[in-house]
């Protein structure tokens, strides 16, 4: 699987795009200048860094995405049980609810999803 890190200013920056696509590169210089006061250059070396990466996109000035917020989002959960507790998804979600208790319908919906995506 494709790795995407991103550092804290390229998240936000994706936030941007990602809530304004499709963008043209100008309108997204103007926006980075407001949101993040950045300057032209910043943005087209983070624009170019996160094309790079496959990310997004930068065709006739238009910016668009690759990969979805909820691509991107649900990469990095996966990357991070990975990382963290080798995989293994039983000892994630029992680290997350951890000295808590799952309400009857947490409970059912985890029931759900885990017989949705159970192999057969």
């Amino acid at each position: 699987m494709k790795e995407y890190k991103l550092a804290e200013s390229e998240e936000k920056f994706a936030e941007l795009i990602w809530q304004n696509e499709p963008i043209g590169s100008g309108a997204l210089v103007k926006l980075c200048e407001k949101e993040m006061n950045w300057k032209k250059s910043t943005t087209y070396t983070v624009l170019k860094k996160l094309c790079e990466k496959s990310i997004f996109q930068n065709e006739n000035a238009v910016v668009t995405s690759l990969i979805t917020k909820d691509e991107y989002y649900a990469k990095q959960s996966i990357c991070f049980v990975e990382d963290t507790f080798g995989g293994s998804l039983p000892k994630f979600i029992t680290a997350f609810i951890s000295g808590k208790k799952l309400s009857e319908r947490q409970a059912e919906e985890l029931k759900r999803l885990i017989d949705e995506h159970k192999e057969v």
